[in-house]
């Protein structure tokens, strides 16, 4: 058995490649990811222990949009630091026009999870969330991912 140390990268292939490339070199500089690659077909940005690369879908998908219960990704989330963070990605996401899912809201996966829900262009489902503390490796938590956390 090891033990990893976080996620290396995801990769996102999209159509509608100059939209999607466009809406990713705004918004991960926001979350504070730098581009360390720029290809014609690819895009790769490091920050936050992690790194994201957006690539150009193969030619004849790209006129398809994601569908979130297809066999692969359903969505990708990224941990803020603070609860305040999640709000302000969220004013973020209303300026610069995103498809906003839900507004910042408290939810069920764990105690004191609170997130904001939104779409790439070719919706493809994107969350930033925030977790207090050990999140569902406290001791007294538990993954639930029926929602029946008790929030107050």
């Amino acid at each position: 058995m090891i033990q990893i140390n976080g996620v290396a990268h995801t990769n996102l292939t999209v159509s509608n490649w100059e939209v999607c490339r466009d809406f990713y070199a705004q918004l991960l500089p926001f979350l504070g990811m730098q581009q360390v690659f720029d290809g014609k077909d690819f895009v790769y940005f490091v920050g936050g222990r992690t790194a994201m690369a957006i690539g150009r879908c193969d030619p004849e998908f790209e006129h398809e949009r994601f569908v979130q219960n297809r066999v692969g990704l359903h969505h990708h989330c990224w941990r803020a630091r603070k609860r305040e963070d999640v709000d302000t990605v969220h004013a973020y996401l209303v300026e610069i026009g995103a498809a906003v899912v839900h507004a910042p809201e408290s939810g069920g996966w764990a105690p004191g999870y609170y997130s904001v829900l939104f779409e790439d262009p070719v919706g493809t489902r994107l969350e930033v969330n925030f977790v207090p503390g050990q999140g569902v490796l406290a001791d007294d938590a538990g993954f639930n991912p029926s929602g029946d956390y008790d929030q107050g």
